[in-house]
């Protein structure tokens, strides 16, 4: 019996030996072929632009092309099942958005599990949402909009591209933090919603400020605040909810690149070494400016521990707020 237990020991000891020169073999010769990236949205969307942004300078970097597949639908989740189910190799990676911390709280019935099922590459960069009412409306400040919305807890409407989306999360996390009450209209896209936003048929709506950045401008909107602590550059005037009296209230829009779990801890070295090169050069950075966003380079681990944070704020505000999505 001890010598069956000693060489199942030394067994193992010498299979666990073999994984780290084979791992490192493995990234010696990564990448050897080309990378798919899965972008969960149709062609010519924020997440779209921005993975295609990144992912050229990468493949630069890293001497192989990357090919963007796009498979939308499922509120993101049939891109996410395929890459979940996807041979972990490095050469099949997903680029994970607001939905990625939120789905498995908002649906019941997910084949994958995003925390379990993905390991983080790194965080590509966020743009903060910001708060828009129609020009007709009478809210001229957040605090006007909440106190109404206290006094009046059955008349206020905020639209959203649908059920888990960045504008919804945020304005479910608005809603719970100031205390008031309103309504959730789910749109299938933010087109839309700002339709009816301005049509004055919806109260306010948070969203991205590149989708309606134009509409401010021609003043068929107005924006209330920004959800952030720094403002952003495509509204410099606008103030932050913060500076306003609502101290917490943060939402962004933001984007990362996540492989299947099991992908070799080189690889994904491999693959954030890149992603922070390309987060580095100039011409990344100023196109991400021009949507309103930041670049921000890190480890693999801190865009971990973000995703990990916001998993649980958001189930958090989902639980509370009874949302489901199927």
């Amino acid at each position: 019996m001890k010598s069956f237990k000693l060489l199942n020991v030394v067994t193992l000891a010498a299979a666990f030996a073999g994984v780290v020169p084979l791992q490192a073999a493995i990234a010696a010769g990564y990448p050897e072929k080309p990378i798919t990236i899965v972008v969960p949205y149709s062609p010519g969307g924020g997440v779209d632009i921005v993975t295609r942004l990144v992912t050229k300078k990468m493949s630069e970097e890293l001497g192989q092309p990357f090919i963007v597949e796009n498979r939308p639908g499922a509120g993101t989740n049939i891109g996410m099942a395929y890459v979940a189910r996807a041979k972990p190799d490095g050469y099949t990676l997903y680029t994970a958005s607001n939905t990625f911390t939120t789905n498995k709280a908002l649906y019941s019935k997910l084949t994958f599990d995003p925390a379990a099922d993905f390991t983080a590459v790194g965080k590509i960069g966020e743009a903060p949402l910001v708060i828009v009412v129609a020009k007709d409306s009478p809210f001229t400040t957040l605090k006007e909009l909440v106190e109404f919305g206290k006094k009046n807890p059955t008349d206020l409407t905020f639209g959203t591209a649908g059920m888990g989306s960045s504008g919804h999360m945020a304005s479910e996390l608005f809603v719970r933090k100031a205390d008031f009450k309103a309504l959730h209209i789910p749109y299938k896209g933010g087109s839309p919603a700002i339709t009816d936003l301005l049509g004055g048929r919806l109260s306010f709506m948070s969203i991205n400020p590149l989708e309606v950045v134009s509409h401010i401008k021609a003043g068929t909107l107005r924006p209330l605040a920004v959800l952030n602590k720094t403002g952003t550059p495509l509204l410099p005037e606008l103030q932050t909810a913060e500076k306003q009296g609502f101290d917490d209230l943060e939402a962004t829009v933001w984007w990362g690149i996540a492989a299947p779990v099991g992908t070799p801890e080189p690889v994904v070295t491999e693959l954030n070494a890149a992603l922070n090169l390309a987060l580095k050069d100039p011409e990344v950075v100023s196109s991400l400016n021009k949507l309103g966003a930041s670049a921000l380079p890190g480890t693999a681990a801190e865009f971990k521990t973000f995703l990990d944070k916001e998993t649980t704020v958001l189930t958090d505000v989902i639980k509370a707020g009874n949302i489901r999505a199927d």
